[in-house]
Order: C-alpha cells, then structure tokens, then sequence
C-alpha cells in the first residue's frame, strides 16, 4: 500500500490546529430551580406551626366511614397555602380535610438560604374511635 504516511508530519493530524493551551474559564452562576420545591410530606408536617382539627363529619362517622385523606398542597414563601386539592380518600372525608387544612400555617422552608414555595402532600386520618 503506498500512500500512506508513516506520520511525517504533513498528514491531517498534524493540522488541525488543537494546540495545548487551556479553555478561557467562563462563570457561570448556577440555575435557579423554577416553581415550587418537591418536598416530603414527613418533612413538611415538622414545619407546621398553627393547626386546625379536621371536624369527623356527622354523616360520615354515622355511616362508619373513616380513612385517610391525601392532599396535594401548594405552600408560599411565607408559609400559607395557596393551592390545595383532594388527591385520595373517601369522599364524605375530604371536604372537612380541606376545610382543617387551608387554615393551617407552616415556616417558611429555605432553600440556600432563601425562602421558597413548597409542592407537597398532606395526609389527613380520620379514625372512627378517636376523631380525626
């Protein structure tokens, strides 16, 4: 095969202009996350600081039904909720579930060092032998 070069110098590689010197640094701050911050319900609860009982409806406690009910909750900067919907649970349960709910106040939760909404669930039980 004649043609190919035993690397004399004068082939591609050579040419390509890749010297050895560094990249330019560039500072780049890093992104700020957008919208609420996912946070666990167990981590949430320990934020509370007002808390209004769910009243066991009539209704529901004298057709025996008890349960949980989940929440999805939106929670400001400054610690009320600004979003909340019923996720799950017996239906006769998640009005009073909603109503206990959207009274209840929490810290506000920093994230590095700033405060932040929240996106969360809040799990509300009602128990038949002892309330909600």
């Amino acid at each position: 095969m004649t043609g190919m070069g035993s690397g004399s110098g004068t082939g591609v590689f050579g040419g390509m202009g890749l010297g050895t010197g560094t990249a330019p640094k560039i500072n780049v701050a890093p992104a700020k996350p957008t919208g609420p911050a996912r946070i666990s319900g167990g981590v949430v609860s320990g934020m509370r600081t007002s808390f209004v009982q769910p009243t066991y409806p009539p209704i529901a406690r004298a057709a025996h039904v008890g349960g949980t009910v989940v929440l999805h909750a939106i929670i400001s900067k400054t610690g009320t909720i600004t979003s909340l919907q019923a996720i799950s649970g017996p239906d006769m349960l998640k009005g009073a579930a909603l109503d206990a709910v959207r009274q209840w106040k929490y810290k506000p939760y920093l994230l590095n060092g700033e405060p932040t909404e929240v996106d969360t669930t809040i799990t509300v039980n009602f128990n038949l032998n002892g309330g909600s």
